[in-house]
């Protein structure tokens, strides 16, 4: 499974950070070529010298693209001039995204423009720029990081899970158009895993959304990389890194409907808590 990155040049959005970063140093340790695309340059210099201490041989590369994805215009420049001077990736990983919990009536509009923004659009402007060339090709992968708010609808994620849900209808549309041209599609469904973004998001999740993730292990962002690498490199379409996830989507795919019953019971519990303090 190393050698599936090795002398690949992997693209990866929000690779300054949390999950992109980690699959930035994982793919690098198994030999690959990175260029990680995020907002800021500072981030990404930095990210950049944590990812080269990663490198199994002193010829890989590791490029950096300021750039942001929300933004189609400067995000074509950027990638335009990238794929000409570097070439097409064989591997892009859509990692960038952005959570803002809250009760739907509670949540400004301005929340949902921009978790689809970035979580959903930003998706389709990076492939918008690059799957042409893949398609043409008729070779390369595409891997979506959805969330398992994008199978499952949680409490407090009405803005998140949304976009989420976005993600993997998206992908699976594109899996369907891709495979005749050989290009392979992964969507993945982490849990919550310990990156900045969580520290950032839980700091708005209502009472009931803390009480009925209370339960979830936080898995770390090295853990969920590596998992979700072994995958791709083994075709996996549906990749749930981490146990919990695996018994949700599999619970979700036996009930349907069947699971709604539980997730109230969930939230009931956590309105009582609330309620009444215990």
């Amino acid at each position: 499974m190393n050698h599936y990155y090795e002398n690949k040049l992997t693209l990866i959005t929000g690779g300054s950070s949390g999950i992109g970063l980690a699959l930035a140093k994982e793919i690098t340790a198994r030999g690959g070529n990175v260029a990680i695309l995020a907002r800021h340059a500072d981030a990404l210099e930095q990210a950049a010298a944590e990812i080269a201490v990663c490198k199994v041989n002193a010829d890989q590369k590791v490029y950096t693209l300021p750039a942001d994805i929300v933004d189609y215009e400067a995000l074509s420049v950027v990638l335009t001039k990238f794929k000409a001077e570097v070439g097409v990736p064989d591997i892009v990983i859509n990692s960038a995204g952005v959570a803002h919990p809250g009760r739907f009536t509670a949540l400004p509009l301005e929340i949902f423009h921009w978790m689809m923004d970035v979580n959903y659009f930003g998706t389709v402007n990076v492939l918008k720029l690059l799957l042409p060339e893949i398609q043409e090709r008729h070779s390369g992968t595409v891997v979506n990081i959805s969330s398992m708010a994008g199978f499952i609808g949680v409490y407090g994620y009405s803005a998140y899970g949304a976009s989420k849900f976005a993600i993997t209808g998206f992908s699976d549309v594109l899996r369907s158009e891709l495979k005749p041209y050989g290009v392979q599609v992964s969507v993945v469904f982490p849990p919550d895993t310990d990156t900045p973004q969580l520290k950032y998001e839980s700091q708005f999740k209502p009472f009931i959304t803390k009480e009925v993730a209370g339960s979830a292990s936080l898995m770390p962002a090295d853990a969920v990389a590596k998992e979700t690498l072994d995958a791709v490199a083994k075709g996996k379409y549906i990749i749930l890194p981490g146990s919990e996830g695996k018994l949700m989507f599999v619970a979700q795919n036996l009930l349907g409907r069947g699971l709604y019953p539980v997730m109230d019971m969930m939230v009931n519990s956590a309105i009582k808590k609330l309620r009444f303090g215990k």
